[in-house]
């Protein structure tokens, strides 16, 4: 793909494909049967919809950053480096935009999560400017759209977990066949709603998927300095359901092992926990970009940045026979397509919501007929 040097981190404007990261992406799925056989049984089209998605994902944030830097924005949360993370699980589920929908609750760093699920890319970027026309008619910046399948973001990481899982109550009391998927990052698995809302989904068997994003530091506080042991590998067991860790960088190995989750899901089997292994090539925003580098030594974003999922899955698709020109085509639809959400989104700036609004679609107001 296109690389931005004014927005993409440095080891991205500069990435070349390592021979042996990309054997080793190819090797990861091979060295999992079930996974391997769902990933064969992908159709050219399934395999070019996981690519777009993985573009729209990156120049949504793109976007959003140089709304930051030329003032539109004062800051932006980015998920640059873990799109696959979020990519592979939504595009696993059922997406048919209509009350069959899986549902899923994304966290504001998932944000390619809402416009896989359906909601516009216009959509996601009002929301950044809270504008009357946005899904939340300007009163956040997190997107959500139930009707699509996606649930609004608490902004308090890890309680979403406990939702979803009354969520996928509903589904196993209604005897429907859907499952109900959220994120959680490294340091929200610490809460008490994620150990809660887990056990909970555990004790009842839902049809749930818990996907703890561990992108090795939690808001500037490295996995080291708050979690013992050094991953998540055993949390599963701990509370008696199926788990697995996948690649974070591997769309594939992530659409596969969400695939088979969804699917014990389905099949009563209870909840699944996964454990996806990323790294967050910035900042926990677009402000304190210059303290995530004194974060991490250079050398471990030298890494995380050759193993840039676009890059890697981009050298996939060559190695299966698809052509620079097939691809170049497929992220020139991408781009047009975010440069017009870009463009309806700014236009939406000349609505911005009246004053009285803010007293209608809340829990409670003052009401005007006395104490």
């Amino acid at each position: 793909m296109r690389r931005f040097p004014a927005f993409d981190p440095p080891e991205y404007v500069s990435w070349r494909p390592d021979p042996a990261l990309v054997a080793q992406f190819q090797a990861t799925i091979a060295q999992h049967p079930e996974r391997a056989a769902i990933v064969a049984a992908l159709k050219d089209e399934q395999l070019l919809d996981l690519y777009r998605g993985l573009l729209r994902a990156r120049l949504h944030d793109i976007t959003l950053k140089r709304w930051v830097r030329t003032g539109v924005l004062s800051k932006a949360w980015l998920g640059t480096g873990e799109e696959a993370t979020t990519i592979g699980p939504v595009h696993a589920l059922v997406r048919t935009k209509s009350a069959g929908n899986d549902v899923v609750a994304p966290m504001i760093r998932n944000a390619g999560a809402c416009c896989e699920m359906g909601i516009s890319v216009a959509a996601m970027l009002r929301s950044y400017l809270a504008t009357a026309d946005s899904p939340s008619a300007g009163r956040d910046l997190h997107v959500g759209d139930i009707a699509r399948g996606v649930l609004q973001p608490i902004s308090h990481v890890g309680d979403m977990v406990p939702v979803i899982a009354g969520i996928a109550l509903a589904f196993k009391m209604r005897g429907e066949r859907r499952v109900a998927l959220t994120w959680v990052g490294d340091g929200s698995a610490n809460t008490a709603a994620t150990h809660e809302g887990t056990n909970f989904a555990a004790v009842q068997r839902l049809p749930a998927i818990l996907i703890i994003q561990n992108n090795q530091v939690a808001l500037g506080t490295r996995l080291d300095q708050h979690h013992v042991p050094p991953d998540f590998a055993d949390w599963a067991a701990s509370y008696g359901i199926a788990g697995a860790t996948f690649d974070g960088n591997n769309v594939l190995d992530a659409y596969a092992a969400t695939r088979l989750a969804a699917d014990r899901c389905r099949a009563g089997e209870g909840p699944a926990l996964l454990v996806a292994e990323t790294f967050r090539m910035g900042g926990h925003a677009t402000h304190d970009e210059r303290e995530a580098r004194e974060t991490f030594a250079p050398e471990l974003f030298a890494q995380w940045g050759q193993r840039d999922p676009i890059g890697l899955y981009e050298e996939h698709l060559k190695a299966l026979g698809w052509s620079e020109k097939e691809l170049q085509e497929a992220e020139h639809g991408v781009t047009v397509e975010i440069e017009q959400a870009e463009r309806d989104a700014l236009a939406s700036r000349e609505w911005m919501p009246e004053g009285p609004t803010a007293l209608t679609g809340v829990y409670a107001n003052h009401s005007s007929g006395g104490a």
